[in-house]
């Protein structure tokens, strides 16, 4: 049985998650009802994304009041219609006088392979992910969420690569706290202190090595699947402008760099949000050491909940050596 986390998130921020577990695919709604500073980092080179251009710095975009983390690849990204349309209802969003706009910006990760391609969020699958998180339900870490029809490793066929999922990282200094929820969906490993832990798989009990594949398959132009992209979304109470929430990000995705191999490649959307819901004072280095921790937990969080779907083998169901796995 999956244990169920107690993610205390941060003062005026609510998470929520729906899925669909036949077909493999799901979304995690980050929610700020009074609206918060956001900044986004893109590294990847296949992205799909909604509205983030406005998180621009040089943009006229305040305030955020969600943002929605899904499978399903373009599709999925109909998942923000039902965010929007329940956040309208509850009168969550930038008064234009004639009603409330609710700024919702999203990316999609690619699950299409994991389960039925038929089946994608949708606004139905969106408003109930929104209603979890105003009813607080807990957050589960691995095939929830945008993480449920994740993969991780696909550089030495399909039926060697990996289940991935979504996780959930914390850190915080004093009264300084950073929340990170990551869907973990890469091309590349996944190691931790420099050991790979779960990725493309060799046949033999081993692990291929996604670095080494690529690099020696540097003439090929072969996609390994576009069975990619990262999502995550980091929330925290510091004081930020949206120049320093864009800076964070990037630096949310160097963690993400640390922990993946390889990561951002082309056939990966890496995209990571920040959100600051501006009630603590930091340094932008104080708030970015712990970014760097949030992130990379989360990761090995959603690495480690995951569950074997099919021909992807979990961390969990790896064959352990010397007391570790393998």
């Amino acid at each position: 049985m999956i244990k169920k986390r107690e993610l205390h998130p941060l003062e005026g921020v609510l998470v929520g998650q729906a899925e669909d577990l036949v077909a493999m695919t799901g979304c995690t709604v980050v929610i700020v009802p009074d609206g918060a500073v956001c900044g986004v980092s893109v590294f990847g080179g296949s992205p799909c994304t909604r509205d983030t251009d406005a998180l621009d710095p040089i943009s006229n975009r305040t305030l955020t009041h969600a943002v929605v983390l899904t499978g399903g690849s373009c599709f999925g990204l109909s998942a923000v219609i039902g965010v929007e349309t329940l956040l309208e209802e509850r009168g969550i969003g930038r008064n234009v006088g004639v009603t409330v706009v609710p700024n919702i910006s999203a990316a999609a990760l690619f699950d299409l392979r994991c389960g039925s391609a038929s089946r994608r969020p949708d606004a139905e699958m969106g408003r109930a992910a929104a209603l979890n998180a105003f009813y607080g339900f807990p957050f589960v870490s691995g095939n929830h969420g945008a993480g449920t029809g994740a993969t991780i490793g696909k550089t030495n066929a399909l039926a060697l690569s990996m289940k991935g999922g979504v996780g959930w990282g914390t850190a915080h200094i004093d009264s300084l706290r950073v929340n990170a929820v990551v869907a973990v969906n890469c091309v590349g490993d996944v190691t931790e202190q420099g050991r790979i832990i779960a990725g493309a798989r060799n046949g033999n009990g081993g692990f291929a090595d996604s670095e080494r594949i690529l690099a020696s398959q540097y003439r090929s132009h072969g996609d390994f699947f576009s069975d990619n992209t990262i999502l995550g979304c980091v929330m925290t109470n510091a004081i930020l402008s949206k120049d320093q929430a864009t800076r964070l990000a990037k630096i949310g995705q160097d963690a993400l760099g640390e922990v993946i191999h390889p990561a951002h490649s082309v056939f990966d959307g890496d995209t990571l949000f920040v959100l600051a819901t501006g009630k603590v004072e930091a340094t932008q280095d104080a708030v970015g050491i712990l970014v760097r921790r949030a992130v990379q937990e989360a990761i090995l969080d959603g690495v480690r909940a995951a569950q074997t779907y099919g021909p992807y083998l979990a961390w969990r169901d790896l064959p352990q050596k010397n007391g570790k796995r393998c």
